[in-house]
């Protein structure tokens, strides 16, 4: 990364398009680039500098990284528009028993003893088991941004309610960050322009008891100076 650009790495389904807004408004001299990685490389071009900083869910393996936590996503079942779960508005792991169930080798989402019957083919990614789902193959579990993605007139999703959520970080390296990577964390985080993290904490808001009884000091103190400059002034005359 040099001085002059800072570029955001984000796997299908992550969105820094707010982020990359704010940053245009307070940075307009330094361009942020935004690029699409696959979910198996976000990681490895962290590490190796390709991209400054990437918008992932997180891997078992984040050696080297920094990772900082940003939402949960909802775990949805992506199926056909006239398949039998779109009955109801959200299904459990038990309504999946006995469903056959797509798993392509770019999965990201982290549940053991899933529900259903795994199909023997693996899909190589999850827009090819997107195609799958719509040819009646299978069922498909995803997290809901990618359900959005890769939407199809043909199918919809519906939440599981009792699957387990999936993360959504963003990654950069550990150590010391850049400066322009501690403005972007910044903006991430919701900083206002101007702040810092070394920035104190602002002053606690007071109570209504609190404010009352300062304005009655006040006005006390107040009484006094008064009273003592009246009768200063009555002794010069």
């Amino acid at each position: 990364m040099t001085q002059s650009q800072l570029t955001v790495g984000y796997v299908p389904g992550g969105t820094p398009a707010k982020w990359a807004r704010i940053w245009a408004e307070r940075h307009p001299e330094v361009p942020l680039q935004l690029r699409v990685v696959a979910a198996s490389d976000a990681v490895a071009d962290v590490r190796t500098g390709e991209i400054d900083v990437a918008v992932l869910r997180p891997p078992a393996d984040i050696s080297g990284l920094a990772v900082i936590p940003l939402y949960e996503e909802t775990t949805v079942a992506v199926v056909p528009i006239e398949h039998i779960l779109t009955a109801v508005d959200e299904i459990t792991a038990a309504d999946l028993d006995g469903e056959p169930v797509l798993l392509p080798l770019d999965d990201v989402v982290a549940w053991v003893g899933a529900p259903g019957t795994l199909v023997d083919h693996r899909p190589e990614t999850t827009r090819d088991a997107i195609e799958l789902v719509a040819a009646g193959i299978g069922v498909l579990i995803v997290p809901q941004s990618l359900a959005r993605l890769y939407h199809r007139k043909d199918l919809t999703y519906r939440p599981i309610t009792d699957a387990p959520t999936c993360p959504v970080a963003l990654a950069v390296p550990e150590g010391p960050q850049p400066e322009l990577l501690e403005e972007f964390i910044g903006v991430v985080r919701g900083r206002k322009p101007g702040s810092s993290r070394g920035q104190a904490q602002p002053a606690p808001k007071r109570t209504a008891r609190e404010k009352t009884a300062a304005k009655q000091a006040a006005r006390a103190a107040a009484g006094k100076v008064t009273g003592k400059s009246g009768r200063a002034g009555r002794g010069r005359r």
